[in-house]
């Protein structure tokens, strides 16, 4: 029996042990997998705070929709009601509420001066309305609008939160680069410093060529140190958001190739901004729900229906009584209510405001799509440009190499192609960045960044 249990002991220990290392593995192998696009846009649509503040707008607006929808039921109220007193009237009506009423009761001395009393009354109260003045209709119509307007919004921030991300995401791999760009730089600075001051000792040169070489090697320390502090600024920007700390340890494993995009006219972006954009749905939507509201306005003006059923007893205590219904309709009709007409007013402001609104949003969406095509355009052209510049400042960097081993020009002109080299490079870097971000924000002036597989590497 020892035997056995230390057997089963073993195993479930090896058990055990086994998965903490699974578990373990699995946690390293996502460590080194890295965080993707996709992955980021993910965690970001999860845990930024404007997620959930746009699923509770949209609990809000069910909740509306519920409540809206159960107006058009009855309601039934139960009541206990207790009341003592003497005066001729109440001790008259509950005696004979009591089913208690006799002749001694016609006593004028009885009817004038009755004794004190105590009635308790238990009534049972259904209220059903027939026709209240268009205002269920009006309610839910515009619950119903409202939940719309908060789907809009939750598709709206959705999107603006993938742009969010894909700028973040490129702006750290763009912040890295340039980083890397930045320390080959400095070894660079540094190995021709050494190369310098060893021809100095040698007397092959002058010393004004050393400290050319000392200034373009401080200079490129600074920019190493600026770029140093831009990717912790960038990874910032990437964690705020993913929703996360900012100091979270991020490490992206996507790259800055070259992708080629194809972009419609702006013709066609803004029809299909029209179409697709979610805000514009949102600003229709609150367009409905305010025209409901002038239904509803209007419809005070007609009466008001409703049945009504009671069931009831009323005795001297809770267990005695006498039972009693009724049931009966009440048709109710404002003849003077000058409150009706400042209300009609109102929501007819309230719908000439929403329907400016929409005006309005309609011309920023052009500005924005215009906006959007012209920098996406400008940056795939400033794209075509730096990369022509890289490749003529590292001939052009090789060429004065050259001469300078010769003898035919100086160190001035080699540390100036070395700096333009160096710009030329973080240039390439800026436009790469300006025309993935430029497309993106084609897709978001167009209401179709849907998702990420378009940045795909």
């Amino acid at each position: 029996m020892r035997r056995w249990r230390r057997r089963v002991g073993a195993s479930l220990l090896a058990g055990v042990i086994v998965t903490a290392l699974a578990r373990t593995s699995s946690a390293q192998g996502q460590a080194e997998e890295g965080l993707t696009l996709p992955r980021a846009v993910e965690i970001a649509l999860q845990r930024n705070p404007l997620v959930r503040a746009t699923a509770a707008g949209r609990e809000i607006a069910e909740a509306n929709v519920a409540e809206a929808r159960a107006a058009r039921f009855p309601v039934l109220q139960f009541s206990e009601t207790f009341s003592h007193g003497n005066n001729p009237v109440f001790v008259f009506g509950s005696l004979l509420e009591q089913a208690r009423f006799g002749p001694a009761n016609f006593d004028p001395h009885f009817l004038n001066h009755p004794p004190s009393l105590n009635v308790f009354r238990t009534a049972l109260t259904l209220r059903l309305p027939l026709f209240d003045r268009l205002q269920m209709e009006t309610r839910r119509a515009q619950a119903d609008a409202e939940a719309q307007r908060a789907d809009a919004q939750a598709a709206w921030i959705a999107q603006q939160i993938r742009f969010e991300v894909i700028r973040a995401y490129f702006g750290l791999l763009v912040a890295e680069a340039r980083k890397r760009v930045a320390d080959e730089a400095v070894r660079m600075a540094e190995a021709d410093l050494t190369r310098i001051r060893d021809m100095f000792e040698a007397g092959l040169v002058v010393v004004s060529d050393v400290l050319a070489a000392e200034v373009q090697a401080a200079e490129f320390r600074q920019q190493q140190i600026q770029a140093e502090g831009e990717v912790v600024i960038a990874r910032a920007a990437l964690n705020t958001a993913l929703g996360l700390p900012v100091d979270a340890p991020q490490r992206v494993v996507g790259h800055l190739s070259d992708r080629a995009f194809e972009v419609e006219t702006p013709e066609e972006l803004l029809r299909l901004a029209l179409r697709h954009r979610p805000d514009v749905a949102r600003a229709r939507w609150a367009v409905r729900a305010r025209e409901q509201g002038v239904r509803g306005a209007l419809g005070q003006f007609l009466p008001r229906l409703d049945l009504f059923a009671t069931l009831g007893a009323t005795g001297r205590g809770l267990r005695s009584g006498s039972a009693d219904y009724l049931v009966g309709a009440s048709l109710v009709f404002d003849l003077f209510d000058l409150g009706r007409t400042v209300r009609l007013r109102q929501a007819e402001a309230a719908l000439a405001l929403a329907e400016a609104e929409e005006e309005q949003l309609v011309n920023q969406i052009r500005l924005d799509v215009v906006r959007a095509f012209e920098h996406y355009r400008s940056a795939r052209e400033r794209l075509a440009v730096a990369a022509r510049a890289v490749q003529q400042a590292e001939e052009a960097l090789r060429i004065v190499q050259d001469r300078y081993q010769e003898g035919l020009t100086t160190i001035t002109e080699v540390l100036r192609a070395e700096t333009a080299l160096v710009r030329a490079r973080m240039n390439a870097l800026a436009a790469r960045y300006e025309y993935l971000v430029g497309y993106a924000s084609v897709l978001l002036a167009t209401g179709r960044l849907t998702d990420v597989r378009a940045f795909g590497s």
